[in-house]
């Protein structure tokens, strides 16, 4: 008998990886980082490159490597590091990585020598988000320094990428202005003798919405686990994950009894609570306090109280709910349930974070579909 469990659905994995496919010429690059947003890096990297991914993106060399020594040989993009990792461990496994500056470029020549190959390096532009990246201003220079490292045999340059602002919000004025910037950056390269065979800058709502972003590789994350990276539109996507759990106990309080910590919620009358055991130990958001939906009794129903570690009450007056009763939390919706979406709208948030929150050790994963 199960108490808590959040179940993946690998089949909507791969229906999510073929509608992206299907809409694009360029090659696909699944973005599995922080543990596939919180359904299992591994289960989703195979069930991806079986619906015709070609690519694996990630932030981490752990990652990274992850992936190499589960016998994954797929291309892997890394790109977040910082100073002084073992960067030569990522080169020997044939990891792609992301360069974002010189002091990252030589990193990386100094990592090539260590493995004794090249390293296979994607040159990052800044275009806007004054995140990773050079600046307009020092891209010639990288682009230089690369040019020379490729010529000397110390690195390969296989990638020119960037990452957009606001493509979340199709037709805002910050995306034709950053692919203006993009586009100006590889023409740039190309003068420099740099001609990159990938270029990519489409996360999840461009490969969506901007087919003139797609470039060489499109970069999919929230789109392959079923979430919509634009409010209000679906795509035809299959949300993959649903978290649940059984109700611990029930009991009758009269009107008047605060509940949980700090009592900020008061019973208007006599009523039934049910204590599901979830918190924000297992990935509900504590600021979820009196609005988190579950779904219970076939009624959503509002988080009463403060969100605990380890547990949640629902006010549930009169229906008749029992110890043993599944509350879910959130799923497709196709059964009335919550959705991601319908969390973060709950609590201000968005649909990324709800599910990336329930990637935790305590709450076991179970995997339904093809594989699982």
């Amino acid at each position: 008998m199960w108490q808590a469990e959040v179940r993946v659905d690998l089949d909507a994995i791969r229906d999510n990886v073929a509608l992206l496919r299907a809409g694009t010429t360029a090659e696909v690059m699944v973005v599995v980082k922080a543990d596939a947003y919180g359904h299992g890096m591994l289960p989703v990297a195979r069930a991806a490159l079986e619906s015709g991914a070609s690519w694996l993106g990630v932030c981490t060399l752990d990652e990274a490597l992850t992936l190499r020594r589960a016998g994954i040989t797929a291309p892997v993009l890394a790109w977040l590091f910082a100073p002084g990792l073992p960067l030569h461990e990522g080169v020997t496994a044939g990891v792609d990585l992301g360069v974002g500056g010189l002091a990252q470029l030589g990193e990386m020549i100094d990592a090539a020598r260590t493995a004794g190959r090249p390293a296979r390096v994607h040159l990052k532009i800044d275009t806007g988000l004054a995140r990773g990246g050079a600046t307009p201003s020092d891209w010639p220079a990288l682009v230089e320094a690369a040019a020379k490292a490729e010529a000397d045999g110390s690195i390969e340059i296989v990638g020119i990428w960037s990452h957009f602002v606001y493509a979340d919000a199709p037709g805002h004025e910050t995306i034709d202005r950053q692919l203006d910037v993009f586009r100006e950056g590889v023409a740039t390269a190309e003068r420099l003798g740099v001609d990159a065979p990938y270029k990519h800058i489409a996360n999840s709502a461009a490969t969506l919405t901007r087919p003139d972003a797609h470039f060489d590789l499109v970069r999919p994350g929230i789109a392959v686990y079923g979430l919509s990276p634009v409010i209000g539109e679906r795509y035809g996507l299959r949300p993959a994950m649903t978290a649940r759990a059984r109700v611990m106990l029930t009991k009758r309080v009269p009107a008047g009894q605060g509940v949980s910590y700090g009592h900020t919620y008061f019973t208007e009358r006599e009523t039934t609570l049910a204590v599901v055991p979830l918190g924000y130990a297992d990935g509900i958001p504590r600021h979820a306090s009196n609005s988190g939906p579950i779904e219970l009794g076939g009624k959503v129903r509002r988080i009463a109280g403060r969100v605990c570690m380890d547990q949640v009450v629902l006010d549930c007056g009169d229906d008749p709910v029992a110890a043993g009763d599944v509350a879910t939390l959130f799923g497709s919706g196709a059964n009335g349930e919550p959705t991601a979406d319908d969390w973060a709208e709950a609590v201000g948030t968005i649909n990324y974070e709800i599910v990336t929150r329930f990637g935790g050790v305590r709450v076991p994963r179970i995997y339904d579909g093809a594989g699982a």
